[in-house]
């Protein structure tokens, strides 16, 4: 489904990716693990098209993206949904309606985005919510109604950037229970992570980067602190689109 082919990305000095190739199959729950700096954050906007790759060939669903013109990349990006650490909810905007907007901003139909939001909504556990803004929630919620956010679309694949990051360690358990949950009706998953019991306990494929290369991919991998932690704790870089 995702097919990375010898693909290489600089700046200027610095490696981004060197030479990689690997594919993600549709229906995969992969954790993506690296130091700071390692290419977690060029991988990710690569599959957005939100940078260019100096060589090599992305496959999205059977589209090459490195040849996509500026107009088809919205229609990408409708089949990926992002979910962030530090949530980056619509302060003014309640539960409803910030899950509503990820379809209002597409031109989705009133009808629909009535049917739709409730759905997602359900799905996240936070119905009762759906009259509250994000400073009436707790971390865990914000993270729920996110989460609804980003799958309001059906997206074929879900980003999940540290979502456990500012969570204590029964919620991020609940998110990661969800995020599975979300993986078995049909969305890929990639997730950015640095959370080691959560990487160690899920027993899912790990894609471990490091200087712009795949150091392993394994199916039901582990975290190696040595390998792992080198460096600060990482996260995507800025730039990505909330949606």
């Amino acid at each position: 489904m995702i097919e990375y082919k010898n693909v290489t990305k600089t700046y200027g000095a610095n490696i981004g990716l060197d030479d990689v190739s690997i594919s993600i199959d549709k229906g995969d729950f992969v954790f993506l693990v690296g130091p700071s700096g390692a290419g977690k954050s060029t991988f990710v906007k690569l599959m957005l098209k939100e940078i260019e790759a100096d060589s090599g060939s992305i496959v999205f669903d059977g589209t090459e993206i490195t040849k996509m013109s500026n107009r088809e990349i919205p229609r990408l990006r409708r089949n990926i949904g992002i979910v962030f650490q530090d949530f980056r909810l619509l302060p003014r905007k309640t539960v409803y309606e910030n899950v509503a907007f990820a379809m209002e901003i597409i031109h989705v139909s009133q009808r629909f985005i009535r049917k739709q939001t409730p759905q997602a909504l359900s799905l996240v556990g936070i119905s009762a919510k759906a009259g509250k803004y994000p400073h009436e929630l707790s971390a865990g919620e914000q993270q729920r109604v996110a989460i609804a956010r980003a799958i309001v679309n059906n997206p074929m694949v879900l980003i999940a950037d540290e979502p456990t990051g500012n969570l204590d360690p029964d919620t991020a358990w609940e998110i990661m229970e969800l995020l599975e949950h979300i993986n078995t009706r049909g969305a890929t998953v990639v997730m950015v992570t640095h959370a080691k019991d959560i990487v160690n306990r899920m027993g899912k494929r790990v894609i471990a980067i490091k200087d712009g290369r795949v150091t392993r991919d394994e199916r039901k991998g582990a975290y190696r602190p040595d390998e792992d932690e080198a460096g600060a704790a990482g996260a995507l870089d800025g730039g990505l689109p909330v949606l």
